[in-house]
Formats: structure tokens, sequence, C-alpha cells
């Protein structure tokens, strides 16, 4: 492949790039960009193609450097603007992942599924969310493998499967009886409408604000803590129900 063909203004280079690749209209069509650029393209940031292509050209093997045909080009895309044709490749194909992105996004499924253990569920014997250290140290004793391809919400019911013989885990949700003051019932009411299901609320007469939120029971603690937070301790709060999922 010859040196005219590479951007002058690009982000990676040939031996660097990776291949996103689209099948459309029988054909297979090829571009080479930068990873972690066509990645966040693709996830929706607002990137331009002069930084995400290391090359201004379509092929249908980037390999071989079999070069795609304008005529293919435009009965596929129906245009021949690279850029355009960048853009429907990387949304509608598929980009090539480095085994150093696969570890990346490994880690980040790890860490966003320890974080809804945390959230979410309770160590039954003492009533409390366990520690995020200690959910860490039993994936590792556990060797629970993550996968990079599947969402971490379908993973949880799999994983707290092979972490129970190691971790005790309860998924237990709770309702909060909350009454605040008028002084603080809007900052307040903003503060934990984002941590559960508003089952019950009034607005009293005197501009107080007396509800209740259903949450994960593992936080509840958070829940009282953002709420004295707010109020300076002008709250009243109290567990009511509990129910396991």
């Amino acid at each position: 492949m010859s040196k005219e063909t590479l951007r002058r203004n690009k982000m990676v280079g040939i031996d660097k790039a990776v291949i996103a690749r689209l099948k459309s209209h029988g054909t297979v069509f090829e571009i080479l960009v930068d990873c972690d650029f066509a990645l966040d393209f693709k996830g929706g940031k607002d990137i331009s193609m002069d930084e995400i292509l290391a090359t201004d050209k379509v092929f249908f093997d980037a390999k071989k450097a079999m070069l795609a045909s304008e005529t293919r080009l435009e009965a596929a895309f129906e245009t021949s603007d690279i850029n355009e044709i960048a853009k429907k490749i990387i949304m509608k194909g598929d980009v090539q992942v480095t085994s150093e992105h696969r570890s990346k996004f490994r880690d980040q499924k790890r860490k966003k599924i320890v974080e809804l253990i945390h959230r979410n569920a309770i160590d039954p014997r003492t009533m409390t969310p366990h520690p995020v250290e200690r959910i860490n140290l039993a994936f590792d004793e556990a060797k629970i493998r993550i996968d990079e391809h599947k969402g971490a919400e379908e993973q949880v019911d799999g994983i707290v499967k092979e972490l129970r013989p190691i971790l005790p885990i309860k998924f237990e949700k709770c309702q909060v009886k909350i009454r605040i003051p008028a002084t603080h019932a809007g900052k307040a009411y903003s503060a934990f409408a984002g941590f559960g299901k508003l089952v019950e609320e009034h607005w009293m007469s005197d501009g107080s604000w007396s509800g209740i939120i259903e949450i994960p029971a593992g936080l509840s603690s958070d829940l009282i803590d953002q709420l004295n937070n707010v109020t300076h301790g002008e709250v009243e709060t109290e567990i009511v129900k509990a129910n396991k999922d």
C-alpha cells in the first residue's frame, strides 16, 4: 500500500490500525481505523472521520490491499464519499477489537457487575451490603470469567450462583418511609429520586413532604445518609417493609 493513501492528519498508522467491516449487497467492505476513536464514534461520540480513518480507501480485503470499486460502492452505499461510507461501515458493521481492548471491556464489565451486587444485594448474616473489596476477592477466588460481549445485567444472576459457595448473597428490597420538612422538601426530593421506586407520596399543607420509596436493601444506609446530608439531619426515616426478590 502506497504512502500516498495515508491521511496527512491521521491519528493512527497503518501498522496500528484495525479493520472495520460491513457486509452489504452480498459484498464485504473494509476500512482501516483507529480502534479507540472508531469505538467511541460507534458509541455516539462526535469524532471526525479524519481522526478515525488511517487511509482514505475502502477495500474488499484490507489485508490483501484489494480496493473496492467505485461501482460497488455506489451500489451498496449510494455514494462514493469515503466519510459517509466509513460512518455506515462503523455504525452498522463490526470494528475489530484488539486483545488490549477486550481486556479493557472485561475490566469495565467486572466493575459494573461488582457495583450491581454491592448496591442491590446484602449479606444475609449481617443484613448489610458486601464491601466492594470483599466482592472482588470472591470474584478472584471463584475465578469468575466475564463475557465482554454480554451486558453486565445479563451476567449477574449466573455470577451470583458461582459466588454463593464463597460469599453469602441475598437480593432484597425494602421500603423506606420518609418525612421531610418544608424547608428542605424540594432539594431532598431530587436527592433521593434516583435511588428507587416511589410507592406513594403526600405534599402536606405546610409544605412538608412524606412518602415511601422502595429500594434495594443494600442502599438503605446510603439513602438515609444522603437525606441527612441534604436536610442537615432534619428528616425522619423508617424502614417499614422488606421483600425478597
